[in-house]
């Protein structure tokens, strides 16, 4: 068995991070959620925070608000990956979520039971920081730095796009559904072994639908 290993990132990537950070620094700092435009930088300097501030809110957004657990999916990541996952392709959760120190139980936690419950597949995880090889085929990432040292690595990286890193050079996509083509393009160029889903048959994850997900609340 020789598995095509997909590295995936989970906030701007799987999550809608931008949207649900908005809601708790709205609520944090008492401004209107529209005062925060989602166009924003990767070090939010739009929404006038200074380091300091940011840090200590996205502490708060993690431990406070438990948003790691609640955030939205983004559109087309369950089901891209569920497809993957069924044509063979193994997905390897790669993310840095340990940023809040002593509040890593929580944020471990809530990152396993946001995967349960929005129900991404996936056959192992890892927590890093600075994001080195960890033995995938191709990444998936949001963050402009962790692309480019990935790639400066020899590495296979997709760029997820996002309003911060759009001066990140191909390959660059913009919705899973291309994301979910090339890694299948990949995987069969690679050699690995896939198994497109038959057509005239269900979407496989429509499975999805007959499950009633917890309230994360």
């Amino acid at each position: 068995m020789n598995p095509f290993v997909l590295g995936v990132d989970l906030d701007g990537v799987c999550g809608d991070f931008t949207e649900a950070f908005k809601h708790v620094v709205a609520d944090e700092l008492g401004v209107p959620v529209e005062s925060l435009p989602t166009n924003r930088s990767w070090g939010f300097d739009e929404w006038g925070l200074a380091p300091d501030t940011l840090g200590e809110l996205l502490r708060t957004a993690a431990v406070k608000h438990r948003m790691l657990a609640k955030m939205e999916p983004i559109v087309g990541a369950v089901e891209s990956l569920w497809r993957l996952s069924d044509a063979g392709v193994w997905i390897r959760i790669v993310t840095h979520r340990l940023y809040v120190n002593w509040s890593h139980a929580v944020v471990v936690a809530d990152t396993v039971a946001w995967l349960d419950r929005v129900q991404i597949p996936y056959r192992d995880i890892c927590f890093l920081g600075a994001k080195p090889d960890v033995a995938c085929d191709c990444y998936i990432d949001d963050a402009p730095h962790n692309v480019k040292a990935l790639r400066a690595s020899g590495n296979q990286v997709i760029c997820f796009g996002q309003p911060y890193n759009t001066d990140i050079a191909q390959p660059r996509m913009d919705s899973w559904d291309e994301v979910e083509d090339y890694v299948l393009h990949l995987a069969a160029n690679g050699g690995h072994q896939v198994q497109i889903q038959l057509p005239g048959f269900p979407v496989h994850v429509d499975r999805l639908a007959s499950v009633q997900r917890p309230d994360p609340s």
